[in-house]
């Protein structure tokens, strides 16, 4: 299928859609990336930039109706997914979720409503009321319904605490609307990613998450990704079929969805958030690796063509990447300002590394947030089958050689993750 000169327009500039212009680039489409942001990643690669913000539905239709955009593309970020429902029903192209399901999949109290009339398991929640009325057993979490990269959230001990979290969720929520649940300790926190073809939904990911320490306000945020997940057998004997009936239930055609949640030991889920996209990492890269199965390719010729057969590789239990070992590094630092960042080449050439991504620069100011915004980089790792390399030793290289300084030359790194996972 030949689509050198078409017109795709791709929504959101960071550093994770860059692999989408990349990509798109390769394939000879003329690509067209807007955001509000001067010098975003993926602009600096793509045929043209737009400084529209993503979200403004009625100035981006204008210019895409003046200039004959042929397909719109949006991936990893909650905020844009529904001004890419609405600007691709507006434009008439092809779009991978209708706008029932980005209401369901974009809000987590609805998505707890929809798992529930289909027998999946949630995290147990709690009225505010109940906080109130002091008849909750904590711990608990307070969220936005809307949150991402845990924004808003806080892990509650104590009513004082509880009523404070509450007051903040608002505070970070479009609709002023929260969710008060049971805090899952000593469960398994978990990233499931699917991608439904020809109406069929395929596991591509299955991941165990590790998450930062208390004493960095970091016990929200993910440190690391194990994939896949050691629960794996457990999990596709125990709880995938039903969460397949779930997404089937939602009447998707084609596209990605994304679902965190928990596990005990013997594979039974408990989700508490969802998405109609791909995680926000680089994942598709090592999934290309390991099994040939392009994610990203095949979201760009859909977006193109409205083709739901359209496949790149095989999906077929491909979240097992082919009896290989992976891992997400996260690297989260501490409040201040950014004064060096090194990454010496021995990684920049460790073919184990995927790929390395900065989410923040020298000069940066980090806030003392608790959660995605002190995230500086990220690193996608894989070893095959084949390899006697071990993911602990990438990391531990990694620990050694990558350094962010503050002004007076102290690392800032924090929340390192064990060596052994």
């Amino acid at each position: 299928m030949c689509f050198n000169g078409k017109r795709l327009l791709v929504l959101g500039g960071a550093d994770i859609h860059t692999k989408v212009v990349e990509c798109a680039n390769e394939m000879g489409i003329y690509t067209i990336v807007t955001d509000y942001y001067s010098n975003s990643p993926a602009k600096m690669i793509a045929s043209q930039a737009l400084d529209y913000s993503a979200t403004d539905v009625d100035s981006i239709v204008r210019w895409c109706q003046s200039h004959s955009v042929d397909g719109v593309l949006s991936v990893g970020i909650d905020p844009l997914q529904i001004a890419y429902q609405q600007i691709c029903e507006r434009l008439n192209l092809p779009c991978y979720g209708t706008k029932e399901q980005f209401r369901i999949m974009t809000n987590k109290a609805e998505f707890k409503k929809f798992c529930n009339l289909h027998q999946v398991d949630v995290v147990p929640d709690y009225m505010v009321e109940d906080v109130y009325c002091n008849t909750v057993s904590y711990p608990i979490m307070i969220k936005p319904t809307d949150s991402r990269g845990s924004r808003g959230q806080t892990i509650c001990y104590t009513k004082p605490q509880a009523m404070d979290a509450i007051s903040f969720a608002k505070q970070e929520s479009a609709d002023n609307r929260i969710i008060c649940e049971k805090y899952m300790e000593g469960y398994q926190d978990i990233s499931n990613a699917f991608f439904v073809v020809d109406s069929e939904p395929y596991l591509v990911k299955f991941g165990d998450r590790f998450l930062g320490k208390k004493e960095d306000n970091l016990d929200r945020q993910a440190m690391c990704t194990r994939l896949p997940s050691v629960y794996s057998e457990e999990f596709a004997r125990n709880s995938m079929e039903k969460v397949k009936n779930m997404i089937r239930s939602l009447g998707i055609k084609y596209g990605p969805v994304f679902l965190q949640g928990f596990l005990d030991m013997e594979g039974n889920v408990f989700y508490y958030d969802p998405g109609l996209r791909m995680p926000g990492s680089d994942y598709e890269r090592i999934l290309k690796r390991a099994t040939g199965f392009d994610i990203v390719k095949s979201l760009i010729a859909f977006s193109l063509t409205g083709d739901n057969k359209i496949c790149y590789g095989n999906p077929q239990h491909c979240y097992l990447l082919g009896g290989g070992k992976a891992c997400i590094l996260d690297i989260s630092a501490r409040a201040g300002l950014i004064q060096k960042i090194d990454y010496p080449m021995n990684l920049k050439n460790d073919s184990h590394i995927v790929y390395y991504s900065q989410r923040l620069h020298e000069e940066d100011v980090i806030p003392n947030s608790g959660d995605i915004r002190q995230r500086v980089a990220e690193f996608s790792i894989f070893i095959s089958r084949e390899e006697k390399a071990s993911i602990s030793e990438t990391i531990e290289s990694i620990y050694h050689n990558y350094h962010v300084l503050d002004t007076n030359q102290n690392d800032m790194i924090i929340s390192r993750v064990s060596n052994n996972i």
